[in-house]
């Protein structure tokens, strides 16, 4: 659905731009492509993320050469390194994927350098890309 809205905001905009259509139909376009963009940047993230009481939970990770254990103040759950398929670093996160549809994030915010290089170097040996 992004990527129809997009294509029709550039399509009204090269359309209005060359004379083919009126300007009614660019500033829909236009109206069209704002709106779906704040919803799903804006809106739709802050009505997940307020209603889920996980996302409000603060949790701390433990992470060794033999598992991963996630805790917070209501219990926690361990994974061993056999348990994921594989894992990708994004500029913010380490994805921990345990098939193609289940993975948690690990933020990197409160990581030193140091932290994130050894979670690299037990992933490329625990897990693999």
């Amino acid at each position: 659905m992004m990527i129809l809205i997009n294509v029709f905001a550039f399509l009204s905009a090269v359309l209005y731009y060359s004379n083919k259509i009126r300007p009614e139909a660019f500033l829909l376009g236009s109206l069209v492509w704002l709106l779906m963009m704040v919803s799903v940047w804006f809106i739709l993230p802050y009505t997940i993320y307020s209603k889920t009481a996980v996302f409000k939970d603060q949790f701390i990770i433990y992470i060794t050469d033999a598992t991963i254990r996630l805790e917070n103040e209501k219990g926690g759950s361990t994974w061993d390194w056999d348990k994921f398929s594989s894992y990708f670093e994004s500029p913010h996160f380490f994805h921990l994927y345990f098939d193609t549809k289940t993975f948690f994030l690990i933020p990197k915010e409160n990581m030193d350098e140091e932290g994130m290089t050894y979670l690299r170097a037990l992933l490329n040996k625990k897990v693999g890309v």
